[in-house]
């Protein structure tokens, strides 16, 4: 499972909204269609989109192929976003790289009249406010 793949996958709110449907019940494409009221060739392409990146599966039932969530799937998916949001800034100096983005960029008090250090720190390179 790629996670750009799965963000891609859950980034359309059709897919989206199959995922909920799907999570309350399983469906089969004609009854997706009908409830999202959208042809079955546009349903048939979603699901492909949800198949690939790992998200649902299928079993057939009869004549008919029945999707259900892959729920491992979503809850990796959500444990590698909650982990994101756990990520801490961390600040850093200008000895420790000239180029190190700073936590708060505010107007210079002393405009012109900054070290070149210190336009460097606080300005980045490029900017000579």
């Amino acid at each position: 499972m790629e996670k750009v793949q799965i963000l891609k996958a859950i980034a359309d709110s059709t897919r989206l909204n199959i995922l909920e449907l799907l999570l309350k019940h399983n469906y089969c494409v004609r009854a997706l269609a009908k409830e999202l009221q959208l042809s079955e060739a546009a349903i048939s392409q979603h699901l492909k989109v949800l198949k690939e990146a790992g998200l649902i599966k299928g079993e057939k039932r009869g004549y008919f192929m029945h999707y259900e969530v892959d729920s491992i799937a979503l809850k990796d998916i959500a444990k590698e976003i909650k982990a994101l949001t756990d990520i801490k800034k961390e600040g850093c100096k200008p000895t420790d790289r000239i180029d190190c983005p700073t936590l708060e960029k505010s107007e210079c008090p002393k405009k012109g009249q900054c070290s070149a250090e210190v336009k460097a720190f606080c300005h980045g390179r490029d900017n000579d406010r």
